[in-house]
């Protein structure tokens, strides 16, 4: 008899473990290749900056004025 005989609790934990770690490692895949798609795109990329930016004021002033 063997002192290093596993237990069934501890074949069942990593094969639990295994799952977790699995659907970690497919999540920051999922996320990663959303992040490269976006920026592969190309579209705009600005964030709020706190700064001025002229492109939005004249989009707000265009909808204002259709509003109206």
């Amino acid at each position: 008899m063997p002192i290093t005989r596993e237990h069934d609790l501890h074949r069942r934990r990593r094969s639990r473990n295994v799952g977790v770690g699995l659907t970690l490692v497919a999540f920051i895949a999922l996320v990663f290749a959303l992040t490269v798609a976006k920026v592969q795109r190309g579209g705009s990329l600005e964030a709020f900056d706190h700064s001025f930016r002229p492109d939005l004021a004249e989009r707000y002033e265009q909808m204002r004025e259709e509003r109206e």
